[in-house]
Parts: structure tokens; C-alpha cells; sequence
């Protein structure tokens, strides 16, 4: 990573946490500016126009979020009409729907390595926000049913495997914001940004871009299970480490009666399922002829602690999430 790179880098997570330790929402504001200008630099590749077409949407999204911010700041005097604003402006930042549709875009057009930022840190100081308002019940519940639908019908369709993480990401922004709890939201980014990091690194590593390319991979049946079990928490599925933070979120709603929401988001999670299994099957099954459980690549330990990890819920279980 070049000097530069390092100083945006360092930047963004500095913005965060001085968003997340604010008292004040002038203050809040000034760390998300600060971390919008340090990530777009972040984004940007000198050999991809790709790039900049997603920092420029970016910026523009970003910026039309923190206008609502500053304009919902500004009418404070109208307490209902101040939350309403501000929870709008917030749900633009973050990617929520019905102001959903730029995270799938921006995120086909850039690395693994960025698409895994945008996921998981971008999300942290927008959410800390909104978890710290009083804020209308309706406005969020219809947010969250709206988010989880789109986030799994919007990837059933698609075959780059950017475009499905990115729209996994607006399921699992649903799920992040009825964890109403402090604890429980941040446990269930921490559990996402690690299941997301080692999707993208799987990715990365075997510079997989489209479901079709699933097909040519010379892979063996240890590294394809490492992907399927990987795949598989992300969705959510028990006994895998991905089923603990959606396990929480269930609890929490079933003590506040939210049986409804509850309802849609379990259904919601199967169609998600549903399109990661597609990506497991045509690399599963397409080319199972090759039985290389011994064959040694540079990789392979990785492959078994990426494994593990996510067969390590019953471990966890055992430790105190409340």
C-alpha cells in the first residue's frame, strides 16, 4: 500500500470512531464528511474508469445524504419533522431501501478489497447513528421489511458475484437494524465483516468475478468445501457461525412481538440462501470428477481456519451474547 493510500486509509477509520464517540450531531456530521472524502480516494484505481464512475456515484449519493443531514439539523425546531429527516438522510448513507439501488451498482464496478469496505466499516458510523435516535417505529419497520425483500429478489437474477454481495448486503443491513440493542447490532457487524472478509478473500484469491466462472475452476474438493461452508453462513444456515448474530436478532423480536417483521425476514433469508446455493451447486457439481482431497497448494491452511471458524457456533453458544 503506497504512503498516500496509508493516510486515507488511517483517515477513514479515525473519521469513524470520532463519528461513533460524538455527543453532538455537528460533530457526527463533520466524521462522516471526513470519512466520505477518505474512502472515495480508497476506491479509485489510476488503470479503471470503473473506479471512478464508483467514486463519483458514491460522492454524489454520499453528498445528498449529508445535505438532508445538515437541512434536518437545521429544522430541529419541528422535532417529528427533525427524526424523520434524519433517519431518511441516514438510511441514504447506508444503503438501505428504498434508497438501496447504488450499493449493487457501485459495487460491480470495483475490487474485492473495496466492495469489502463499503460492506462492513462504511456501515459502522451511519449505523451508530440511527441506533442512537428516537425513531419512528413505522418509518423502520417498513425499512426493514423493504430492505430484506429487495436485498433477496434483487440477487436472484444476477450472475456478477459482486452484485449478489452487494445486494446480501442490503439484506443483512435489515436484520443490523432490528437489533435494536447496542450489543447486538455490533455483534452482528463484527460476525458479518468476518464472514464478508473471508468471502472477498476467497474471491480475490481466485479471481472470481461471475457465477459462470465457477465452471473453469481447477479447484479441489477441501478448497470447494471451504467456499460451500463459507457460503452457507453468510446465508445464515445452522450449525454454521453465520446463524448466531440472525439467531439474536430472532430473540430480540420475539421478546418485543415484532412476529410479523420476524415472519418476512426468515422468508427473506431463504430466497438469499437460495442464491448462494446456486453459486455452490455449478461449482459443486459441474466439475466433481476431480476428487483432489490431498492436492497442496499454498493456501490450504487458510482454507481450514476459514472452515472451522465457521463451524465454531457451537463453541460460541456457550459465551454470553446478551
Amino acid at each position: 500500500m503506497s504512503k498516500s493510500k496509508t493516510l486515507f486509509f488511517t483517515m477513514m477509520i479515525i473519521s469513524t470512531i470520532f463519528t461513533v464517540s460524538s455527543n453532538n450531531w455537528i460533530s457526527m456530521w463533520m466524521g462522516l464528511e471526513m470519512n466520505m472524502m477518505a474512502f472515495m480516494p480508497l476506491i479509485l484505481s489510476k488503470y479503471s474508469k470503473n473506479s471512478s464512475m464508483a467514486a463519483m456515484m458514491y460522492f454524489l449519493v454520499q453528498s445528498l445524504g449529508s445535505l438532508m443531514l445538515m437541512f434536518s439539523m437545521l429544522m430541529k425546531i419541528k422535532i417529528e419533522l427533525f427524526n424523520e429527516l434524519m433517519t431518511l438522510s441516514l438510511l441514504i448513507k447506508l444503503g438501505s431501501a428504498p434508497f438501496h439501488m447504488w450499493i449493487p451498482e457501485i459495487m460491480s464496478k470495483l475490487s474485492w478489497n473495496s466492495c469489502l469496505m463499503l460492506s462492513t466499516w462504511q456501515k459502522i458510523a451511519p449505523l451508530s447513528m440511527l441506533m442512537n435516535m428516537q425513531n419512528n417505529m413505522i418509518l423502520m419497520n417498513i425499512t426493514i421489511i423493504m430492505s430484506a425483500m429487495m436485498g433477496a429478489i434483487g440477487g436472484i437474477n444476477q450472475t456478477s458475484l459482486r452484485k449478489i454481495m452487494g445486494f446480501s448486503s442490503i439484506n443483512h443491513i435489515a436484520w443490523m437494524m432490528m437489533s435494536n440493542s447496542t450489543n447486538s447490532w455490533m455483534m452482528y457487524i463484527t460476525i458479518y465483516s468476518f464472514m464478508m472478509m473471508t468471502i472477498c478473500y476467497l474471491f480475490k484469491y481466485y479471481n472470481m468475478m461471475f457465477i459462470n466462472q465457477m465452471n473453469n475452476m481447477n479447484m479441489s474438493s477441501s478448497e470447494k468445501l471451504c467456499i460451500s461452508i463459507s457460503m452457507l453462513s453468510m446465508g445464515g444456515l445452522p450449525p454454521f457461525l453465520g446463524f448466531l448474530p440472525k439467531w439474536m436478532v430472532i430473540q430480540n423480536m420475539i421478546n418485543e412481538k415484532s412476529f410479523m417483521v420476524m415472519t418476512v425476514m426468515i422468508m427473506m433469508s431463504l430466497i438469499t440462501l437460495m442464491y448462494y446455493t446456486r453459486i455452490m451447486v455449478k461449482m459443486m457439481l459441474l466439475s466433481a470428477s476431480t476428487q483432489k482431497w490431498t492436492m497442496i497448494k499454498s493456501k490450504t491452511s487458510i482454507n481450514v481456519i476459514i472452515t472451522m471458524t465457521n463451524l465454531s457456533l457451537p463453541l460460541l453458544v456457550i459465551m454470553n451474547f446478551k
